[in-house]
């Protein structure tokens, strides 16, 4: 019995670390990248909206979107004039743009509030997890 609660509790560390490890990763020219993937279950008009953020020196390098199942005509709004707005944004003045939560995409409202959201989260965890 001892063995088996020391086996299990020592799995949920692994579990934990694994987690961790996808969420968060650090390059080998220093750039961070946080996978919001798990970190953040707000959706847009059809499910979750997972991003890449990239940090170097508390600066977004860039934000990349990863498969989701937005409709491709709507989200292409997002990529094309939300995203690259947060390219290059220190930390403090992208937070302060996730909060403003403007429709900065006609007809494509719930995908950038899911956007912003994912960003925020983001940066968030990077801020609390950076070493």
């Amino acid at each position: 019995m001892k063995y088996i609660l020391s086996f299990a509790l020592l799995l949920c560390a692994v579990t934990v670390s694994a987690q961790d490890s996808e969420v968060m990763k650090k390059n080998s020219d220093g750039t961070v990248v946080v996978n919001t993937t798990t970190l953040c279950p707000e959706r847009g008009y059809r499910d979750c909206t997972p991003l890449n953020v990239y940090f170097k020196k508390d600066k977004i390098v860039k934000v990349e979107t990863l498969r989701n199942k937005e409709s491709k005509n709507y989200f292409v709004k997002v990529t094309q004039n939300l995203i690259p707005l947060y390219d290059g944004l220190k930390i403090s003045k992208a937070k302060k743009q996730t909060k403003l939560m403007v429709d900065g995409c006609t007809g494509a409202t719930l995908s950038t509030n899911a956007v912003q959201k994912n960003i925020a989260s983001a940066i968030e965890y990077y801020e609390k997890n950076k070493k």
